[in-house]
């Protein structure tokens, strides 16, 4: 029976882990829909961003409470899951806490310190229940949460606070099997665990089958538990939990304000300004595409920072645009992004390159309303915790909307063609542009 559990465990395992490879693949292949654009600059200031940003969450901190329990919750899934390691080799090899002779009484200190991360991820995620439920603050009712998306974030959290039960309820019944004298577990004594001792109680008037009952069925929801959940990571906005490091390392180190010139446009003012300049036109010469219609014309950085979204809306928040009414969230912006560049990745996985659907990402997901509502103030970029940008997509995008489409408002039409014909934004000739200097004399 124990031969056929460990090849059962095996199987299981080495299915979860080959399933989320395949996964994250996809997701790359995804991401790698994007053009390629050059982040290798400045390794070091980079590996900086990405400790203080990603790991440290320097951002999380402009609300030290918030901070302090996302933290908790970030901690206790990178930190608690080091106890999967010793599931896992038990699960392999039929042993039962393989770590607790070997390291002694580190080992009782290293699961008392879990545990204590178990209850604080416990409390943490049962306050972000009520502020998405009962508190309902309003960039998580927001419209652009409806659905799925929504419901997402409840069971992400709902889960671990089950996860966490789960490893407390097991340490539970394996400290009674202990005293008891019961079996192999008598044979690791691990000394009493923090919190999980204040459950002996409830559990010491159960017989030695139901509690190996209940820590064996502990231990398996947990393990199967984190294996369900690493596969549910890259269709959840919790994807960020992986992306997150990526993304901050290969955030632009431009200054915020700073807006990425179309070299194609910058030549084109030159030779009107310096018309000798300009090359012969090559009649054949295939003419460049300017700004973004699909995802295909964006960079992979901005694919990138699409999976990376956490939909916390804290960019939704700051847009001056969307405090106002307007239609524009560059929360949506980021998962429209990433629903269509998982529609275009998905399309050439089953036809084995991309075959038109008649959709694009402007248009189809981003409409021009919202692309116009853009104040481009910067105020998303400076507020999201892991360095996305949505100001650089929106950009591209109304683009294309004025230089490939011709799709701008009058008031802009005007003054590009005041640019074209005076060099200046204003219904002057360059001749008349002093005049007003001899009125003053």
């Amino acid at each position: 029976m124990q031969v056929t559990l460990q090849i059962v465990f095996s199987l299981l395992f080495v299915a979860g882990i080959g399933l989320f490879i395949k996964n994250m693949l996809d997701i790359r292949s995804s991401i790698l829909l994007g053009k390629d654009q050059d982040y290798s600059d400045q390794p070091a200031l980079r590996v900086k961003n990405m400790l203080l940003l990603a790991f440290g969450q320097k951002k999380m901190f402009r609300n030290p409470l918030v901070a302090v329990l996302h933290f908790f919750v970030y901690a206790g899934f990178i930190i608690i899951n080091i106890e999967l390691l010793e599931i896992v080799l038990d699960g392999i090899l039929g042993t039962h806490r393989l770590f607790a002779s070997a390291l002694g009484t580190a080992y009782t200190f290293l699961i008392n310190a879990f545990e204590v991360l178990a209850v604080l991820v416990i409390a943490a995620c049962s306050v972000f229940l009520i502020r998405r439920n009962i508190l309902k603050l309003k960039r998580f009712i927001s419209k652009d949460l409806n659905g799925w998306p929504r419901s997402d974030a409840n069971y992400i959290l709902i889960v671990e606070i089950t996860l966490m039960l789960l490893f407390l309820t097991m340490n539970g019944a394996d400290l009674v099997l202990q005293q008891k004298g019961y079996g192999h577990y008598a044979q690791q004594p691990t000394g009493n665990f923090l919190i999980s001792s204040q459950l002996i109680p409830l559990f010491k008037n159960f017989n030695e089958a139901s509690l190996v009952m209940l820590e064996r069925t502990c231990w398996w929801l947990h393990i199967l538990g984190i294996l369900a959940f690493m596969n549910y990571l890259p269709y959840s906005k919790h994807l960020h939990i992986i992306l997150a490091f990526p993304n901050a390392y290969f955030a632009r180190l431009a200054p915020e304000g700073e807006m990425q010139n179309m070299p194609a446009i910058q030549k084109e003012v030159l030779y009107m300004m310096e018309p000798d300049k300009a090359p012969v036109a090559d009649p054949d010469a295939t003419p460049p595409r300017f700004g973004a219609k699909d995802v295909f014309d964006l960079s992979w950085r901005n694919l990138l920072d699409a999976y990376s979204c956490t939909e916390c809306g804290r960019c939704s928040t700051a847009c001056p645009a969307n405090m106002t009414g307007k239609l524009l969230s560059p929360r949506k912006i980021m998962m429209d992004t990433r629903d269509r560049a998982a529609e275009v990745s998905k399309n050439i996985r089953l036809n084995g390159e991309f075959k038109e659907d008649g959709k694009s990402l402007l248009h189809s997901y981003i409409s021009v309303e919202e692309l116009r509502a853009c104040t481009t103030c910067n105020a998303c970029v400076e507020e999201c915790p892991v360095s996305i940008n949505p100001l650089e997509i929106i950009l591209e995008l109304r683009r294309n909307l004025v230089m490939e489409e011709s799709n701008a408002p009058q008031e802009w039409n005007s003054m590009f063609g005041n640019i074209e014909n005076n060099f200046a934004p204003w219904k002057l000739s360059p001749d008349d542009r002093d005049k007003w200097t001899t009125e003053l004399s």
